[in-house]
């Protein structure tokens, strides 16, 4: 980027969104950064890493949704962020949230879609830049043994101390520095991992199990999943990952003994 004469706002306004991905190393997912980075002065993956993302916040900007509802959100879903937001809304999971049901979450459906599309959630210039768009990228995940294994990874290296850690902003009055973060890559596909400093998570006494992983490819946009030790059923005792329990038991099923899974 630092070798680019042309500005780079200048190159979005006038070029698109494509015009960004046409630049040597820049990817959907980097190209979606800097649009994000223009339109709004943050990023909020950097805020995540650096534990100042406020998902509370950031639902309260879509209308209809205060306070409260946001907060059920994020307790109920484990999500932060507006695109894994709009992952709930299409797939099910919003609409089962306490004081949403199907009406408003297809409200909200409608209304992220817009969002997203014209960057209205942005700051200073989001209307001029969001008639070029965002960039387009896919909804796709990685197996559930890559999420296994990176949620592996990332438990041993925080049990060894091995990561660094931040502070994060919630739940933390003594701003210290103890949530570690693991930041790794698996052929294609880039992982963040922490673990869950929701309200439940410390309701619950969960922290230390609970592992949000993000994952994204340059033609894959950002997803999340959450991994804990299931509690009941078959794979009582198991890692899993939320959402995907039935490929999680049949992934234990092909690699590993049925006593381990029964």
């Amino acid at each position: 980027m630092e070798s680019i004469t042309e500005d780079v706002t200048t190159i979005l306004e006038t070029k698109g969104s494509h015009g960004l991905t046409a630049l040597p190393g820049i990817g959907a997912v980097i190209g979606n950064a800097i649009v994000e980075i223009l339109t709004t002065g943050q990023s909020s993956q950097l805020e995540r890493l650096r534990g100042e993302l406020d998902p509370e916040t950031l639902f309260r900007r879509i209308p209809g949704v205060g306070p409260k509802l946001a907060r059920r959100i994020i307790d109920e879903l484990h999500i932060d962020t507006l695109e894994a937001l709009e992952g709930a809304a299409h797939d099910g999971r919003l609409q089962n949230v306490t004081g949403f049901g199907r009406r408003r979450a297809a409200i909200v459906r409608s209304m992220l879609a817009d969002m997203l599309r014209r960057g209205q959630f942005s700051g200073l210039r989001a209307n001029a830049l969001a008639l070029r768009g965002r960039v387009e990228t896919n909804r796709a995940e990685p197996g559930v043994d890559i999420l296994l294994d990176v949620d592996r990874e990332y438990r041993e290296k925080a049990e060894a101390g091995r990561l660094r850690r931040i502070a994060p902003k919630r739940f933390n009055p003594a701003n210290e520095a103890w949530l570690p973060i693991l930041c790794t890559a698996r052929g294609p596909w880039q992982f963040s991992a922490m673990y869950s400093n929701t309200a439940l998570a410390h309701k619950l006494g969960r922290i230390r199990d609970w592992v949000l992983i993000y994952f994204e490819t340059d033609s894959n946009m950002e997803g999340r999943r959450t991994i804990v030790t299931e509690k009941r059923g078959s794979l009582k005792g198991m890692r899993v990952v939320r959402g995907r329990e039935k490929e999680c038991e049949e992934y234990y099923k092909t690699f590993y003994s049925p006593s381990r899974v029964a």
